[in-house]
């Protein structure tokens, strides 16, 4: 990003906040361009001109606009039947929500990822690094080895390729994902993959009752529209897990699973695709696609082996 008007110091500053492309400039509203430390409102007036005449601001035909998505990538789950389901497995320029109750598969499909998403892939998919934020101390790099040893890929090197912060409060969380988005700018190209497990974790815990739950929504959905914004400036698949709640509505309804993913309306509306994952017998799992743009409604069974997500065996 180099805006001829501005100096160098102006430039650092976006950069400190995580706007580090002309894109970037035009994600931000000038309000919030306006909060960041050392620019005045006529100092963002100029950067937004001057991003405006860099960048050709508007409309693309849906011709240029299907061009352009063939930048998207999959990565694969580990499990072909899973990948199937999705089209193709985990989507760039996305966010992919996978929810369910405790040990349906969320963190270790997570890490699966990590490894999947370091292998080549079909069309021409290079593999690159991964971001890992860990919410709820459920990172194991031990998990890493066993699932590098079912693709037999080298230990050293797959470790080396995962970025790992260990997120605290709801606060620190968004602070990370500045970071995250410098290490994107920097390494352009290099980072295929954002993980967030658990996306809501620390919301619930930092924000309690009625009394604070429109602080959490909008606190929610600032930090759901960064995340689209870097899947898409970035060309990165972002890959969040979330929890379940029991519904107290769901016996007026007589719905036959009165549980819900918890994130409300919000994290209903910013995750493009989302999965429903449940128990099935032993060691099996099955995935449904609860909502998304253009996968149908269905659903695949997987296994949880050693070597990670994998295919289950009939």
């Amino acid at each position: 990003m180099e805006i001829s008007l501005q100096n160098v110091a102006d430039i650092k500053k976006l950069k400190a906040v995580g706007i580090c492309t002309i894109k970037g400039i035009q994600m931000t509203t000038r309000r919030a361009l306006c909060n960041v430390k050392g620019l005045s409102e006529a100092k963002v007036d100029k950067i937004k001109e001057a991003a405006n005449k860099l960048v050709e601001p508007g409309f693309l035909t849906a011709f240029e606009y299907s061009e352009k998505r063939k930048m998207v990538f999959h990565i694969s789950t580990g499990s072909q039947e899973f990948d199937k389901l999705l089209g193709g497995g985990i989507e760039s320029m996305a966010i992919t929500e996978a929810f369910g109750e405790f040990r349906t598969g969320k963190t270790q499909l997570s890490h699966t990822l990590c490894v999947t998403a370091q292998l080549p892939g079909p069309n021409g998919y290079t593999g690159g690094k991964i971001i890992f934020i860990d919410t709820e101390n459920t990172f194991r790099p031990d998990r890493l080895r066993d699932i590098a040893d079912r693709f037999n890929v080298d230990h050293e090197a797959v470790l080396d390729n995962v970025l790992y912060a260990r997120a605290y409060t709801s606060e620190h969380q968004m602070e990370l994902l500045d970071y995250v988005a410098a290490k994107f700018h920097e390494e352009a190209g290099i980072f295929k993959l954002l993980i967030i497990d658990s996306i809501m974790a620390l919301f619930r815990v930092d924000f309690s009752g009625r009394g604070e739950l429109a602080e959490r929504q909008q606190k929610l959905a600032q930090m759901l529209s960064r995340l689209q914004k870097i899947s898409e400036e970035y060309n990165v698949a972002v890959f969040v897990t979330n929890q379940m709640t029991a519904d107290p509505g769901a016996t007026m309804t007589f719905q036959a699973d009165p549980k819900k993913p918890i994130g409300g309306h919000i994290l209903a509306h910013a995750s493009t695709t989302r999965i429903s994952l449940r128990k099935g017998r032993g060691e099996l799992r099955i995935a449904k696609i609860y909502d998304s743009p253009e996968m149908p409604e269905n659903e695949a069974t997987f296994a949880i082996t050693t070597g990670g997500i994998g295919d289950a065996k009939e």
